[in-house]
């Protein structure tokens, strides 16, 4: 097999949106069922050019493996959590608002054996810094709180077939005008979904298989149209800060496996090679001293049906975890997306810091086997400005690593 002459880079798929594009998305209105925006002749315009004019930079920028940014995904006025997770209740019906507020509700407790997600307001690493998150000055973002949040009240089915096709058809319309030979769409994990609140089916355990089941429509969706689809999927590092008190290990690995297996059941008949997991430890910009070490999840992570694994390895808690390579061993025909960028700072990478980074994980899995990206999304965490740089200077190290790797 013939080596690659460069490193792909990548990105985790957010991507901040333009003001015109922001401004129309808050011009529609709200569907009667109070998180769906309703869609225009207008706005899918604007979208498209939006998505061909991204895709264009992403390649001027040297990224190899585009997105769309996610911006088919906008946000509500009243689901306003983001992108990557919101759009997932306009997309499904059998979702209520239920006028629940999930930011005053009592904590939930777990016990050994009977491991629960507690409520936002008592993750751990919250709880440890509660000056610094109640602070506005503190620089801690986790996003606009808004309680407004559905409830799965009925029987789950996917309704986003118009949504998906639209993603689709933009990115594809970007791919072909701008000459980049491969794109990615993010869609989201069975156990992200089921995190909302359950009061229709009778156990935890048939929620998440209720939405692999209507996530899988999706995933075929995009995969059917010969792109990338990214599995978005922070309930499995992210729910560990969730959980009170803290769990065992083991535990915790056992209530994940649900989630892992669900979506397996998701992804079943699926074409590997067009299939992106992504794990990480939540995107907000806070101290994050809880998170679970990547060791004792990266096992559980390959055993997920994809043939790429994007996670964060840029971030300051996390960085020194490249070296899990050195001791387990990356599946052959797999690859993995590692962050060298990340969304949790300003500050610009320098390109040689960004090659080093790359040069680190190509020395224990194989420069084949890296696609260099962001840790997480870099829309709504920094500055547009900055997120251009940033994107720079990851296709400026990928070729300063690319020139050294393959020579």
């Amino acid at each position: 097999m013939s080596l690659p002459k460069r490193i792909e880079t990548s990105h985790a798929g957010s991507l901040p949106r333009t003001p015109e594009l922001i401004a129309a998305n808050e011009a529609r209105a709200i569907a009667a069922d109070g998180f769906t925006k309703e869609s225009t002749p207008e706005f899918e315009a604007k979208l498209s050019a939006a998505v061909a004019d991204l895709v264009r930079r992403q390649v001027d920028l040297g990224i190899t493996v585009v997105g769309d940014g996610e911006y088919g995904k906008a946000m509500t006025s009243a689901v306003d959590y983001g992108a990557w997770w919101s759009y997932s209740f306009q997309r499904v019906s059998g979702l209520s608002l239920t006028g629940a507020d999930i930011f005053t509700q009592e904590p939930v407790r777990s016990s050994p054996g009977n491991v629960r997600l507690t409520s936002f307001p008592d993750r751990r690493d919250w709880v440890r810094f509660r000056e610094a998150y109640s602070d506005p000055t503190s620089g801690i973002s986790t996003g606009n709180q808004s309680s407004a949040f559905p409830a799965t009240t009925g029987p789950l089915a996917y309704t986003g077939q118009e949504a998906i096709a639209s993603d689709i058809a933009n990115l594809r319309a970007g791919l072909d005008g701008s000459g980049a030979s491969a794109g990615f769409i993010t869609a989201l994990s069975p156990g992200s979904g089921a995190r909302i609140a359950n009061e229709y089916y009778a156990s935890e355990e048939e929620h998440i298989w209720a939405w692999a089941e209507v996530l899988r429509e999706e995933y075929r969706a995009v995969t059917d149209a010969g792109l990338i689809v990214q599995i978005d999927d922070p309930s499995i590092a992210e729910n560990w800060d969730q959980i009170n008190p803290e769990p065992s290990v083991e535990d915790y690995l056992a209530f994940t496996r649900i989630r892992v297996e669900a979506l397996n059941y998701a992804l079943r008949g699926l074409p590997e090679e067009q299939i992106r997991f992504h794990l990480c430890w939540g995107s907000w910009h806070g101290p994050h001293t809880t998170d679970l070490e990547f060791r004792h999840l990266v096992e559980l992570m390959l055993e997920i049906n994809a043939s790429q694994y994007s996670f964060e390895a840029a971030n300051v808690r996390h960085e020194h975890e490249w070296k899990v390579w050195q001791d387990v061993a990356l599946p052959e025909g797999k690859k993995i997306v590692p962050g060298v960028v990340s969304h949790a700072t300003n500050v610009v990478e320098h390109p040689e810091l960004v090659a080093d980074r790359i040069e680190r994980f190509a020395s224990v899995v194989g420069a084949e086997n890296v696609i260099a990206a962001t840790d997480c999304g870099l829309g709504g965490r920094i500055h547009p400005q900055i997120a251009e740089a940033k994107l720079a200077s990851l296709g400026e190290g990928a070729r300063l690593a690319s020139a050294r790797l393959f020579r």
